[in-house]
């Protein structure tokens, strides 16, 4: 499917589903992601940890509302509790079985995003592990001095704030040199194109979620 048509279905099913009461909808919704993760080939140890990770926000939700809640207490304890997993597993669809390249290309293409916010967006991503690794760096030498530079630290976050802002105007400098001109109209070589399945499964996605919630006799 078309990651940026996979990306509107996502939204609108997150749109939906948190204003709706419908526990049985959410575990659908669950399970359906959970399908579909498999035929793509997801490992079972993601999936797992895709189950405990949410478990504790969700208990917490659960709990508050069960204990402080006012009307349909249990109800609504159970509908936060299944849409956080709903949420979790629904996004994970995109997450996990989209190349974030072939998205960014998708949002510039077929979006008509400008070309410096996809880029923008996709220079982050790729710089996210050097920013970890330099944390790492920052925090030995800080070490090295007798200085321990804890999670909390301002010092730690404003020294990489400092090196992110280098690295910024280092790959302005490095896409200028290589022709990219803000505004300017651009060729592709990589082409992300919008087919009919991908119309399709988008609204047929659409149809069967507007059947969960108005026709469907869900409890």
């Amino acid at each position: 499917m078309n990651p940026s048509l996979k990306l509107l279905l996502l939204l609108i099913v997150a749109l939906e589903i948190s204003f709706t009461t419908i526990v049985s909808l959410n575990v659908a919704l669950v399970i359906l992601a959970g399908i579909y993760l498999l035929a793509k080939r997801v490992k079972l140890r993601t999936l797992l940890w895709l189950l405990i990770v949410p478990l504790i926000p969700a208990i917490g939700l659960w709990s508050t509302q069960y204990i402080n809640g006012t009307g349909q207490k249990e109800l609504m304890a159970w509908v936060l509790f299944t849409r956080i997993y709903a949420f979790v597993f629904t996004g994970a669809t995109l997450t996990l079985t989209t190349d974030v390249l072939e998205l960014t290309d998708s949002l510039e293409q077929n979006c008509h995003l400008p070309a410096k916010f996809a880029y923008g967006v996709l220079a982050a991503y790729n710089l996210a592990p050097k920013i970890k690794h330099e944390v790492q760096v920052i925090r030995a030498a800080g070490l090295m001095r007798g200085q321990t530079l804890s999670f909390w630290s301002p010092q730690l976050y404003f020294k990489a704030i400092l090196i992110s802002i280098t690295w910024s105007q280092n790959l302005a400098q490095a896409m200028a040199s290589h022709g990219f001109v803000e505004d300017a109209p651009r060729t592709h070589y990589r082409k992300v194109r919008v087919r009919p399945v991908d119309w399709g499964l988008l609204i047929g996605g659409i149809i069967l979620l507007q059947l969960g919630v108005f026709v469907m006799p869900w409890h």
